[in-house]
């Protein structure tokens, strides 16, 4: 069985490799909706370091997706079943240190090929059933919000036990899942969401209280607080919650930089704060999150919103417009309907 691979060989270059899936040991299946994610983007558009281009690529780019199963040796799935592939691959066990941040472990479209292929495999226990209803083009990105789940899981080991109000700073993809997520899982906190873009600030309907960050009430202060601003302006975004937050209070940080953030560890010192990271998913959030979509059918018709554009992809030309369309959006996913 021959597979065709679509790789990214050089920015805005995308080649066919041919390779020969795992048929004895892996699952085998068609991928169905994929979403492009703003690090697929940077590869694209070549915004990543000469160094990290040279060392990562060639790769196929893409790892959202969901995908339907063809041939399972494993006797775990069945032919037609629906299910998101996990992209972080583990290669050790490590009592302490959750998979995700394992030196060790690989990760699909960042050193090691996505899911841009005609046909995926990958080993059963990386995989995901998706629950019955869902839709399939929100479970494309479904990597993102298990992403939001993990922060949130995270968030719950970290902070202190009053939660009657949490912040949400940046008004993109990210902050949105993340504020759903808080929203289904901490009712009863008081949820506010600050941004700087107002056509993006009214999706957040859901919300206690929008803020544009140049007009927030100078009385307004939050428990907890996330960021997903990303890149320079999260500067701003931390200097701003370490100012609103109150004393011992938690901040989780999910914008993704390139270069340093100057933090103003002063107040951090002085207010007994909490900071802490978080980057990508395992399977344990993978399967919250279809738990989560599940339990949650308002969840996701408010993800539905994210749904900017659905392109069919036939051919190479295909998927190159799909990234040129999905440059031009500032907020919502780009989902590919994988036609090949």
């Amino acid at each position: 069985m021959i597979n065709s691979v679509y790789r990214l060989v050089a920015p805005g270059l995308i080649d066919i490799a041919c390779t020969e899936p795992d048929l004895k040991n892996s699952v085998i299946m068609r991928p169905v909706y994929l979403s492009v994610c703003k690090a697929d983007q940077r590869y694209y558009l070549g915004r990543r370091s000469r160094e990290a281009l040279k060392a990562k690529l060639p790769m196929a780019l893409i790892h959202e997706c969901v995908a339907k199963v063809i041939f399972d040796p494993t006797g775990n799935f069945k032919v037609g079943e629906y299910v998101v592939p996990v992209p972080n691959m583990p290669t050790e066990e490590d009592d302490v240190i959750a998979e995700n941040y394992r030196l060790s472990s690989h990760f699909c479209s960042s050193g090691y090929d996505g899911f841009l292929r005609d046909y995926i495999d990958m080993p059963a226990d990386r995989l995901v059933r998706v629950p019955e209803g869902v839709d399939l083009k929100v479970a494309s990105f479904s990597e993102l919000i298990s992403v939001a789940v993990h922060a949130v899981n995270r968030f719950e080991r970290f902070s202190h036990s009053r939660k009657n109000a949490i912040g949400i700073w940046g008004d993109g993809n990210v902050g949105y899942i993340t504020a759903l997520v808080i929203k289904a899982l901490y009712p009863d906190a008081k949820l506010y969401i600050f941004g700087t873009v107002w056509e993006k600030l009214n999706y957040f309907a859901f919300a206690d209280g929008v803020y544009h960050v140049d007009h927030v009430p100078a009385d307004l202060r939050v428990d907890h607080a996330f960021e997903c601003v990303g890149g320079e302006a999260s500067r701003h975004a931390i200097a701003q919650i370490i100012d609103m937050i109150n004393p011992e209070g938690c901040i989780g940080l999910m914008g993704v930089s390139e270069s340093p953030v100057g933090i103003n560890t002063r107040m951090v010192l002085e207010r007994g704060l909490c900071l802490f990271g978080s980057s990508r998913s395992g399977v344990a959030d993978f399967q919250s999150t279809m738990d989560l979509l599940k339990a949650n059918p308002r969840i996701a018709q408010y993800l539905e919103n994210l749904i900017a554009g659905v392109v069919e992809i036939r051919t190479i030309p295909d998927i190159h417009s799909a990234f040129q369309q999905d440059i031009s959006r500032n907020f919502g996913k780009t989902v590919l309907k994988w036609e090949k």
